[in-house]
Formats: C-alpha cells, structure tokens, sequence
C-alpha cells in the first residue's frame, strides 16, 4: 500500500483534535457540577481515556472492525491482522486506530456528566472500561465497521449514533438507576435548581469542543487528496459552524421568551446540541439542511432538559442525555430528510421516498436496543458487586474527599497557615505584658455609650457610591462583609436550566461604621442620598450604641482608637 502524506498527516490531525475534546468536557462537566466535586470530575474524564485506550487496542478495535460478521467483528489483540478492508486511501493501519481510539473515549466520556456528584470512582472506571471493550465496538461494527447497517445504507458520517447517542443512552440508564442528588427533589417532587460552581470553565469547555469539532467531523472524511475530498471537508466545515451556531442562537432567544432573560447554561448546552445534531450528516446534507438540524437541535434539546429534569425526575447535572443522546439520534433521522447524496442516500424532502429515512430509523432504534440492554446488564452487575452510588455522607461532603482524599480542588482560594512566611511573621507580646495597659485604660472608658455603630444593608452594585459618600464626610474607616438575605418581597424568581432557583437569600453588602466625632443624622442622610435608586431592594440602615472601642495593637480605646494615623 502507498500511503498518503496529505491524508495521513489530516487524519492525525484529526486524532489530536478529537482527543482534546476530553479537556472540552471535563471543563464542562466540572463547571456545571459543584465545586466539592471537581477533582473527581477531572480525574473521571482523564481516567476513561486511559481505561479505554488499552482495551481498544487489545479488544475493541478488532471487535469493530474485523471481517467477522455483520454482527461484529473478530477478536484480535494488539491489533496484528489485515485490515486492508477498512483503511482510508494511503492511511496506515496505526493512524487509522489511533483516530479509531479517540472517538471511542469520547463515547465513554459521555456518560461521566449524567452520573455526576453521587457515583463511585470504581464503578465508573468498570462500566467506562465496558464501554470501551464491547457496547461501542459492536455497535460501531454495524455502522462503520461493515457491518449489517451499513450493508442496509445507513449514514452516520462523524458519529451522532455511533459515538453520541451511544453515550447518551448509557447516561440515561445510568442517571435513572442511580436516582437523583440528594436535594434535587422536594417533597412535592419538584425539582430544585442546583447551580454549577463555574461558568466560566463551562464556557471554555464549550469553545474547546466547538473549535475541536472542526476535527471530528471535518478528519472523518480520511483524506484531502483528491478534489471531492477538498470539496467534501469544505462543507462539512462549513455545516458543522453552522449548525452549532443556530442552535445557540435559538436557544438564547428560546430561553429568553420563557424565562424572561436567556439562560446562560442552555444556551452553552444549545452549542453542544447543534455540534451533536450535524455530526450524522455534515457531509450530506447541504447548507439550508444543516441550518434546519441546528435549529431544531436549538429547540428541542431545551423541551428535553426540561422533561427528564421535570416529567422522568431524571437528574443529569450538566444536560448529557439531551445533548448528546436525544439530539444525536434527531441529526441521525433528519439526516434522512435532508440528504442531497446520491440515489440511495437523499432525503425525503430531495425525493429519496421512504427508504433511506427508514434505514435511518432503524439505525438509531436498534443501536439504542444494543446499548440500554447492555450497559443496564453492566450496571445491575456493579450494583450488586461493588455498588454503584457513593454513600450519602460521602456524597454531602463531596467525592472529591471521599474518593480521592482532596480536600479541595481549589486550595490557592482557601484561607491557609502558609509556613515559608513564619521568618516574617510579626512579633506576639506576651499576654501578661499586654493586657496590663488595656486593663488600665478600660478603667477610665466612660460608662455611658458614647459611640455609635451604623450598620449600613445595601446592594453590592451601590457600595462604591456609598464609599464616596462617606469619604466626603469624614468617615475614616468601614467594614465591608458580602452577605446574603431577603425582606418582605421574599426574593426575585430566577431560572437555571429551566428549574426556577429558590432565591429567597440575595447577595448584600453589609457595611459597618463606627461614628464618634461625624453626627449620626450626617451619616444617615449622607448614606441615605447616595443609595436610594426607589426600588425595591435599596437596603436598610441600624443605629445601636457602642459601649467601647479598642485598638489591639496599641491598646488606644475611645476615640482614639477609631482615628486613623
């Protein structure tokens, strides 16, 4: 065989961008789950690749594409036989399985969202290391690997059924045969909204899966040497942003229309669906087709978050079996509508009739038939062996603890004793030679409060008016303390994901000054002009007296402990 330059070096190419999709989701499935989790989260998405890895090249890669059956393939470890059959033009045998290895981890990857924050480490690496051995190679012979679908005409070009909707199905028997996060149902079975700590690596996540997107589907078509292969990996280029960008633009309107204000995490999830919804039919469908795929993935995957998390009372934390598997097997079938191939692969809308939307159909039902038998078979086997939900404690306190002794997986934003600054540290007087000149000056404080302390309740966005205020009054010094709380308007409604969030508490700003030589009334009124906007929400102001007022570090009390020096 005579390999290719060109078409190696695209498919390898490929290979590395598919495999940085795994920082994609494990940005976005530690943004959108809570902090306490996030080592495990991360740990999770690194260890399916490594799990998988091994067992393709051992196992799943033969079982996938062997010339066995039209069922499945061959057992053939270490990957030693022909596969001639299968190769791209001019692709050697280890660059075609390498690319081959990358789509299999982002199927097992899948599932880790939907099963977030309540399962066992263990159990996780079992059924990602099952997904990898058998549910995704046997189900990927039938598509890619010659198998009984593809004989029959099916098209799934980059992997909608075969790597998404795959993973999506094993999510949703996951997630309902764990039961959802402890809190997310109440007593009235309504959900409640439990927020992602960070939206901020959500939104890389989706910008690292959107740009490696590009790879996924645009190196499945296995080369760029000939004019149609240029022309091919153009528009499927061009489809793929195209889709993904319609979808997140009607999710954001969609979500906006419902909720009163577009829903930040839908509309990431929205990006995702689009990207899921094309990967079927990037090569076959033209630009109004993908355009059509993305909107309807914009939608739906919304109406979808919204059902399993209301209606089923399934608990996906970050949207995977929407995303990934109602939206894959939708692109998968409305690639069957839209297609503008040849005589055996169009549409039903470009006069293809009923056939090529059947096969297509009967694609995705049966890949879905394989993949809930199995993998439920493999999670009742963990269930029963080594368990598969953490325990309640443990899943309080969050698994990062529990399953991998982190304390946290943000330790630079923790208060710590830091050792390599005890040299510097400042000198500590003995207590007896402190307290003597602090005991002596009490005793002269006068016994009637003459100070007063002004406790200041205001929104965060108001402070530095507040502080401009004071300043120009003579106000020396504040305390400044973010707390939360509500008044008699109980908190404003606001939406995540759908789920309306209990948001009785709201983010304040609680100032507190201590007033000796400034007139109370000046501060009241001062503090008054500078927050008042008329609305709801304007804060409160307390007034209690001050019995003393002590400065540490000199032992000054009164009003010399409140002057600045």
């Amino acid at each position: 065989m005579t390999f290719s330059a060109v078409n190696t070096i695209w498919v390898l190419l490929g290979a590395a961008l598919v495999f940085f999709m795994q920082a994609g989701f494990a940005m976005c499935e530690a943004g959108f789950t809570r902090a306490k989790n996030t080592g495990n989260i991360l740990m999770k998405n690194l260890m399916d690749f490594c799990i998988g890895t091994p067992l393709y090249w051992l196992f799943g890669f033969g079982l996938m594409f062997g010339a066995g059956t039209a069922a499945f393939g061959w057992i053939d470890p270490f990957i030693l036989k022909d596969y001639a059959h299968v190769l791209p033009s001019g692709v050697p045998l280890w660059a075609f399985a390498v690319f081959q290895t990358v789509f299999c981890a982002t199927s097992a990857t899948i599932v880790s969202g939907a099963m977030a924050e309540r399962t066992k480490f263990s159990a996780y690496c079992v059924y990602s290391a099952a997904i990898s051995l058998f549910i995704y190679p046997v189900s990927g012979h039938w598509i890619w690997g010659g198998g009984w679908l593809a004989d029959m005409g099916f098209h799934d070009f980059a992997g909608s059924t075969c790597v998404h909707m795959v993973g999506g199905v094993c999510a949703l028997i996951g997630a309902k045969m764990l039961g959802p996060r402890i809190g997310k149902y109440g007593k009235d079975g309504k959900p409640r909204a439990i927020l992602g700590h960070n939206l901020s690596i959500a939104a890389l996540g989706v910008f690292i899966l959107w740009f490696c997107w590009f790879g996924f589907n645009g190196a499945s078509t296995v080369g760029m040497d000939k004019d149609e292969l240029i022309e091919a990996a153009s528009l499927v280029f061009f489809n793929t942003n195209l889709a993904a960008a319609l979808a997140t633009l009607v999710a954001m309107l969609f979500t906006w229309l419902r909720y009163g204000k577009p829903d930040v995490s839908m509309t990431f999830n929205a990006s995702l669906a689009g990207l899921v919804g094309i990967t079927a039919g990037c090569d076959a469908v033209d630009p109004f087709g993908a355009s059509v795929i993305g909107i309807c993935c914009g939608l739906v995957v919304i109406l979808s978050v919204a059902f399993f998390d209301k209606v089923a009372k399934i608990d996906d934390p970050v949207g995977a079996i929407s995303v990934h598997g109602v939206c894959g097997a939708l692109g998968t079938i409305m690639t069957g509508l839209f297609a503008t191939g040849t005589s055996t692969m169009k549409g039903l809308f470009y006069g293809g009739g009923l056939k090529f939307l059947g096969v297509q159909l009967l694609g995705v039902f049966s890949v879905i038939a394989w993949t809930a038998a199995v993998i439920t078979l493999v999670f009742l086997i963990i269930k029963a062996t080594i368990g598969l939900r953490a325990e309640s404690a443990d899943e309080i306190a969050g698994l990062d603890r529990s399953e991998h002794g982190l304390h946290t997986a943000y330790a630079g934003f923790t208060i710590m004793a830091d050792s390599t600054a005890e040299d510097s540290a400042p000198e500590i007087a003995p207590a007896e030679e402190y307290e003597a000149p602090v005991r002596a000056k009490k005793e002269k404080a006068p016994e009637a409060p003459v100070y007063t302390s002004v406790r200041i309740v205001c929104r965060p966005a108001s402070l530095e008016n507040l502080k401009q205020a004071m300043n120009k009054i003579g106000i020396s010094g504040m305390t400044v303390t973010n707390v939360m709380g509500y008044g008699a308007q109980k908190g404003k409604p606001e939406y995540y994901r759908g789920t309306p969030v209990d948001v009785t508490l709201l983010p304040k700003v609680q100032v507190d000054i201590v007033v000796s030589k400034v007139p109370v009334r000046q501060v009241i009124e001062a503090a008054k002009k500078a927050l008042y906007t008329g609305h709801i929400g304007d804060g409160k102001i307390f007034v209690s007296d001050i019995e003393n007022v002590v400065r540490i570090r000199t032992g000054e009390e009164g009003y010399d402990a409140l002057q600045s020096e």
